[in-house]
């Protein structure tokens, strides 16, 4: 079972991390829009950027501590960990509180490009198809293939920062102390090199991860048409 360590923690800040930033993204459209006057419309490329980027900082502040657990029990022993409630309390008990937020810098810094390029990549990709085609929706294996793009596309611009990230989570079981985003960079280099030290695992994430980006943005996109479609019915009854 260690393949699946610290999978439990990982639902556990998966499924409100996707509620969230999913259900801040469209706010942010729509403020963005009549901001812009783009109400009922497509967003443009630039407020379409801000509303995903905007939208995974939001869903990244609010389940931090739960990534920071995440991966302290991914790379532990099972003895030093038993379970969730156990991680938060010896971290908080040894390590203090503000050790649940440690790495939170650059994980905003990577969630900023990852969102906001997972987001407008797939808007876009949907627009496009939408011009083109004259559909106004497309399939579900295409919007499978347009998620599939945009978390390629995101994970690999944000990657670096994504590591830095991991590493400054878990720097107090492994025996490192990283104070800053640029000094855990310059370790990384020094000691692992460029690419094998801040692109280290990327080809793993390439199969995995646009996999899961292509999965989320299909999976609500129809939910949200399924509910569409209830309500209006609901509607009709009355």
């Amino acid at each position: 079972w260690s393949l699946w360590r610290g999978n439990s923690a990982t639902m556990v800040r998966v499924i409100p991390y996707a509620a969230i930033q999913f259900c801040a993204h469209e706010e942010y459209k729509q403020l963005l829009g009549s901001y812009y006057g783009f109400q009922g419309k497509a967003l443009t490329p630039f407020p379409r950027f801000i509303a995903g980027s905007l939208a995974g900082t939001t869903a990244a502040m609010l389940t931090y501590p739960l990534d920071m657990v995440r991966a302290r029990m991914a790379v532990t022993p099972k003895e030093m960990y038993s379970n969730i409630v156990h991680v938060f309390i010896r971290i908080s008990r040894e390590e203090g509180l503000k050790t649940l937020y440690r790495g939170f810098t650059p994980t905003i810094l990577g969630v900023i490009p990852y969102a906001g390029l997972s987001f407008f990549t797939y808007e876009t990709l949907k627009k496009l198809h939408a011009d083109h085609s004259g559909k106004l929706q497309p399939s579900p294996p295409e919007r499978l293939l347009f998620g599939a793009c945009a978390g390629l596309i995101g994970q690999s611009a944000s990657y670096p920062l994504d590591v830095v990230r991991r590493r400054m989570q878990t720097a107090g079981v492994l025996g490192h102390t990283y104070s800053s985003i640029l000094l855990t960079m310059q370790e990384i280099v020094r000691e692992e090199g460029l690419i094998r030290g801040l692109y280290k695992g990327l080809s793993m994430n390439w199969v995995k991860g646009p996999i899961a980006v292509g999965i989320s943005f299909t999976t609500f996109d129809l939910t949200q048409i399924l509910l569409r479609k209830l309500q209006h019915s609901t509607k009709g009854e009355r």
